[in-house]
């Protein structure tokens, strides 16, 4: 039913799109500065021990992990964890990343309120990114079945609506979480003990290209619920 829907297979496209060129922006920006040596000559795992070192953050511990692009903060573990080329690497972009991801530490060590309330949001967003669109796709289906939706349909293509919902709100808190992690970072690179004035624009452009990614997430999740309501609204109607 929702392979014949023009409207459905545009939301596919528009998805790829976000999903894929914000993608190869990230690889470009990362593939170009990972090659730029930062002048000061430390690690990534060095400068991330760095910074949490002279922000008092004793709690957190820096470690390695497989992949490329593979950065994350794990604040159950107290771990900033970088991908090996960054942790081992001394590149403008594995400063960056290793300064963007020690910016989510200092947020938990300052009790960032966006970043308390994206983790108690966590066990919603996880039943509704996966039950919302099942609901909605089961109920709508229905409808076309019967070229009418019953009444408990409706009310459970609701429920669906608000679960999803509840995803796409995450993806919305997520930004300024991610951003913010970012302009700690290009504060703490200013000064220019990580990076030299002439390296600072290319740890810029490496940043902004990854919190792009963010941003066509939560647009694409937009969309997609934007979708499901005039899909609602128009059955209804029918």
């Amino acid at each position: 039913m929702f392979f014949h829907d023009p409207g459905y297979m545009l939301i596919m496209l528009v998805g790829l799109a976000l999903t894929f060129l914000p993608q190869i922006w990230v690889k470009s920006a990362y593939n170009r500065y990972s090659q730029v040596p930062a002048s000061r000559g430390e690690t990534g795992a060095q400068v991330a021990e760095r910074i949490l070192r002279e922000n008092g953050v004793t709690n957190v511990i820096v470690e390695e992990v497989a992949g490329q692009l593979s950065d994350h903060y794990d604040p159950g573990a107290h771990a900033v964890r970088l991908s090996t080329d960054n942790y081992h690497g001394r590149s403008i972009a594995g400063v960056a990343i290793a300064a963007h991801e020690v910016g989510h530490a200092l947020q938990h060590a300052t009790g960032y309120y966006p970043v308390v309330l994206r983790a108690a949001m966590v066990p919603v967003v996880n039943l509704g990114s996966q039950l919302g669109p099942l609901l909605l796709m089961v109920s709508l289906g229905m409808g076309a079945v019967s070229h009418a939706m019953p009444g408990w349909a409706w009310g459970l293509a609701w429920l669906g609506v608000l679960l999803f919902s509840a995803s796409v709100a995450f993806h919305i808190v997520t930004l300024p979480v991610e951003i913010n992690a970012s302009m700690r970072a290009i504060k703490i690179l200013s000064d220019g003990r990580y990076v030299t004035t002439d390296e600072l624009p290319g740890a810029k452009k490496v940043l902004t290209a990854a919190a792009f990614t963010y941003v066509a997430v939560a647009l694409y999740s937009l969309i997609q619920l934007a979708y499901w309501v005039f899909r609602l609204v128009g059955s209804r109607r029918n």
